[in-house]
């Protein structure tokens, strides 16, 4: 007895051990979890969108228990009843006793524990279908109808997909339950088979029977759905989407036969469990699958093949026209307006007079090539960078539009390579700083950007704003900042000359993140960035704020998870703020008869790289969204730009007063707003099939179109070339107008097929300057459309002319002495001089480390002739026979640009001073002056004096480069 008590106490206390244990690690999960929920709160709280975090946990939880409770509930009570109305007599086979003894001590684990876990999965499956559930219950009419039905387009949007899933959710669960009652029945001896024989007890009978007859009926009613599904099918040779000739024939009044028989088998499912006879179901449910070959399968197939195909254009033509309007209309082509063009392609003096408003703004410097330029000019310190991409704006500049070429400085913590640390990471260096502009259509003398706003701090044309950027898309991670009022400021504000005596610091005076005050939530966020100093650093005090997912798209995406957000975001200046604009999208798949294409692929091009794995299917888009990011405090603020969407209307309803009116837009934000880039991308992809709106011409393809390849893309791996935003006038508008545009060649059949122009898109992208009044030609999209005899030249031809001429190539390599790239800009396309002009900037870089483009020369062409000079202007009047009748924005080129010195202030003026290298400036003038002796002689002929101005530049070229290296730049 001693020994027993001696050896219990020890396994005791190892159990209390492993137990306390247990416990230990399941509280610091549970803190772990409940940590990073709470971060959640916080942020949603602070940001002010509570109620779409709230709203999502509430409806996913809902959903959560209908599913759990939905599956587990009938499984168990499906598993109770074949097991207490088991025959308590039943004589088993030997081998159905060894597993019963096997189960029965697991028995009652087994019937609870089955339907926990089936129910947990059902649960999480039903939770994450929260806003099918909350788009059916709160669900807006579209106020028009389908074609085949006659029901509202609302329907399909919103109802149908709900109706579908709780269909399949119900079959599941009865399809399951079936399972689990006949292998309960069977284990227990409800069901017994006996060599050729099966009998079944009456109580197991009856249950089989009432299931089987719920999943016939369930059956039913999804063949039933099945018929509106029919709509957004694809059809016809996947031309369009929808029902055709076959299915409004053929499929659709056969699913509802099949819907019909499908009842009548689960009626006779019922009448087995009364009378006992599996005849007569096992009869219906053989018919019902000989009806699902033959009504479901063969049928329609001998329609399609023996009615259908014979007379296939003729009988399909009433569909394809459902087609048709369904898509424009889904993809807000409706209203487009056509316009014939027939473009010349003579360059004749003085052609472009009329156009001498568009002609000033052809933009010039490229957005996809500047931004080394920017780095290089306007970055400072390496903790400042650029992104690669940069924005096209438009301010207004003493009553006049000037279309400029926008980014902000923002901080990039890699750049201070040996001074990375915690603290400096997290409390020093927190924001960018400046929102730098330069003018779209001018550069310098030595081909550099003129700036209407830059330096440190910023001055220029935009008036005085707050230019600190503590949001971008580059910002750290998280950063703490704030401190008590009257502190010492320890935030890097911006560089001063040299030496940290001259840097500006600061102490962030917003609301722009959750507070740090008190040890508890600094431990919350130590967890979920696993970073302990966020808890023991002094620098962390009451009035310290933590911000973090500061990018202005992902910021966007957490208070409107319903929004698909355009791909990129521009910075504005808007009301003395620098505030990110993103354009949000409302997007179905389920629009009736609308053609469904893949976002991603739509909107891929040179700028926008196509995703590895995309599942972005959609058929309807609407641009419903508007929404602003400050750039310095993170506030969001989403604006109702398409109040009439549907969609929108009822994801208003769900995230009440989460949205704004359009009418609380300040003037200036509507100054700065613009028709979306990916929106117009999407449409374009569409417009190049739907352009054709008679459905006999649109059943031959007999005039397909595709956007045309980037021309400075890639040979191997060609993208497509993105839109432009230009300011210019259209056909049918009375002034130039901020537009994006884009061109259209005939789809290829062959390698043969010709690069010529079909189509030119373009859309007013200006949306006014009055407070919450949209203007009325925003959004108007204009499509001329080029006679099918016409020849005006694609982009891929014009590039390949450029390419090909012995004149420009001559002089291109030229610019290529010496250690030097040449590259070319967008090549831009503008309706002028009753055809259409091609411009493309040409830029030169040597191959230092810290080069960058300097615009040196620019192409034009006009029908099937070109020119090649140092300025737009002169190229232009060169091109139209002496004189264009209109001047470039770049006629009076300022005699430097203004990079103020790293680490200095900089006048930011925009027309700033020459750089102080005066070897480097005589070296350029020389260039330029033997460049332009060299074309000279060219054109008189003249090789002897040609091969002495060769040399000349040669020469000076080589000069260049010794003093450029000799500066460092």
């Amino acid at each position: 007895m001693s020994s027993t008590a001696a050896v219990r106490p020890p396994g005791r206390r190892r159990a209390a051990i492993w137990i306390t244990l247990g416990a230990v690690v399941a509280l610091v999960i549970l803190f772990f979890v409940f940590a990073g929920l709470y971060a959640d709160i916080l942020w949603y709280q602070q940001v002010g969108f509570l109620n779409v975090l709230t709203t999502q946990w509430l409806a996913a939880a809902v959903m959560f228990f209908i599913g759990f409770f939905g599956m587990a509930v009938p499984l168990w009570l499906a598993i109770q009843l074949a097991y207490r109305l088991r025959p308590v007599y039943a004589k088993l086979n030997t081998q159905l006793d060894r597993y019963q003894q096997v189960i029965e001590p697991l028995r009652r684990l087994a019937m609870y524990g089955i339907p926990i876990v089936f129910g947990i999965f059902a649960g999480v499956s039903a939770g994450s279908r929260w806003q099918t559930a909350l788009l059916w219950l709160n669900g807006t009419s579209y106020g028009q109808t389908d074609k085949q039905f006659h029901l509202d387009i609302g329907f399909y949007l919103f109802d149908l997909p709900f109706y579908r899933s709780l269909v399949g959710f119900a079959s599941a669960v009865v399809i399951i339950s079936l399972i689990a009652t006949l292998a309960t029945c069977y284990l227990y001896g409800s069901i017994r088979v006996s060599g050729r024989e099966v009998r079944i007890s009456k109580s197991a009978r009856i249950q089989i029977s009432v299931i089987s007859a719920v999943y016939l009926l369930l059956q039913a009613v999804s063949i039933w759905l099945d018929r509106y599904a029919t709509l957004t099918d694809a059809n016809v040779n996947d031309q369009i989407n929808g029902a055709a000739y076959t299915d409004v024939n053929a499929t659709i009044p056969g699913r509802a036969v099949l819907a019909g028989i499908a009842v009548f088998v689960a009626v006779l499912f019922i009448v087995t469990a009364f009378v006992g006879r599996w005849r007569f179901p096992i009869v219906g449910t053989a018919l019902l699958i000989v009806a699902a070959l033959v009504v479901g399968a063969i049928y329609p197939w001998v329609v399609q093949r023996f009615q259908v195909e014979p007379s296939q254009k003729t009988l399909e033509t009433p569909y394809v026209q459902r087609g048709i309007d369904a898509t424009r209309d889904a993809y807000g082509l409706s209203n487009i307006d056509v316009i014939p063009f027939n473009a010349k392609t003579t360059a004749e003096q003085g052609a472009l007079r009329q156009d001498a408003q568009t002609t000033a703004q052809i933009r010039i410097i490229d957005p996809a090539v500047v931004s080394p330029s920017f780095r290089q000019l306007e970055q400072f310190r390496q903790y400042y960078a650029f992104p690669n991409n940069l924005a096209v704006d438009r301010y207004n500049l003493d009553g006049k539009e000037q279309d400029a070429v926008v980014a902000v400085r923002e901080l990039q913590q890699s750049g201070l390579t040996s001074a990375r640390n915690w603290y400096n990471d997290t409390v020093v260096y927190t924001h960018g700083y400046g929102l730098v502009a330069a003018y779209g259509n001018q550069r310098s003398a030595d081909g550099q950007p003129v700036f209407l706003e830059s330096g440190i701090p910023t001055k220029g044309s935009l008036g005085t704003y707050e230019p600190r950027i503590y949001f971008g898309q580059q910002s750290p991670t998280y950063s703490i900042v704030g401190g008590p009022k009257g502190g010492k400021n320890v935030e890097l504000d911006y560089p001063g000359g040299t030496g940290d005596a001259q840097q500006t610091y600061t102490t962030f005076a917003g609301n722009g993140g959750p507070k740090l005050d008190n040890i508890f939530k600094r431990l919350v966020y130590a967890l979920k960035f696993q970073d302990e100093q966020i808890v023991l650093s002094d620098a962390v005090n009451n009035n310290s704020q933590i911000l973090y997912d500061r990018d202005p798209i992902k910021r966007v995406q957490k208070v409107a998870p319903y929004l698909t957000l355009d791909s990129q975001a521009y910075p504005t200046v808007v009301d003395g703020r620098v505030k990110w604009v993103i354009d949000g999208y409302t997007t179905s798949d389920q629009y009736p008869y609308s053609h469904v294409g893949s976002l991603s692929d739509a909107i891929a091009d040179t700028e926008t790289p196509k995703p590895a794995y995309a599942f972005d299917d959609i058929n309807y888009i609407r641009n419903s969204v508007k929404a602003t990011v400050d750039a310095y405090d993170g506030s969001v603020t989403l604006y109702a730009w398409d109040d009439k969407d549907p969609v929108l209307k009822t994801w208003e309803k769900i995230f009440p007063t989460t949205v704004k009116p359009m009418s609380d837009m300040s003037a200036q934000l509507m100054s700065h707003v613009r028709y979306p880039a990916d929106l117009f991308k999407v449409q374009r992809s569409v417009l190049g099939q739907y352009h054709v709106t008679d459905a006999g011409s649109f059943y031959s393809r007999e005039d397909a179109w595709t956007t045309p390849n980037d021309p400075v893309s890639a040979s191997t791996s060609p993208t497509l070339q993105p839109p432009y935003y230009l300011t210019m006038q259209m056909p049918g508008q009375t002034s130039p107008e901020f537009s994006l545009y884009t061109t259209f060649i005939p789809q290829a059949s062959s390698e043969a097929s010709r690069s010529v122009l079909k189509g030119y898109l373009a859309v007013d992208s200006n949306a006014g300057s009055t407070k919450g009044v949209k203007a009325d030609g925003y959004g108007k999209l204009r499509l001329l459309s080029l006679p099918s005899s016409d020849t005006v030249p694609g982009p891929g031809q014009v590039q390949n002319s450029f390419n090909s001429d012995p004149s420009v190539s001559q002089q291109l390599n030229l610019l290529r002495q010496g250690k030097t790239d040449v590259i070319n800009g967008n090549l831009l396309t503008l309706p002028v001089g009753g055809g259409l002009l091609y411009v493309q900037p040409v830029y030169v870089k040597s191959t230092g480390e810290t080069s960058y483009p300097l615009l040196q020369k620019v192409l034009v062409a006009f029908g099937d002739k070109i020119a090649f000079q140092d300025t737009l202007d002169q190229a232009l009047d060169v091109l139209f026979g002496g004189n264009s009748g209109a001047t470039a924005g770049d006629t009076n080129i300022p005699t430097g640009t203004s990079p103020p010195a790293s680490g200095g202030t900089g006048s930011g003026s925009g027309t700033s001073t020459p750089t102080d290298n005066a070897a480097l400036q005589q070296a350029l003038l020389d260039a330029r002056a033997a460049l332009t002796d060299r074309t000279n002689a060219l054109k008189a002929g003249d090789w002897t004096a040609y091969g002495l101005a060769d040399a000349r530049l040669t020469k000076a070229l080589a000069d260049a480069l010794a003093a450029e290296g000799s500066t460092g730049k």
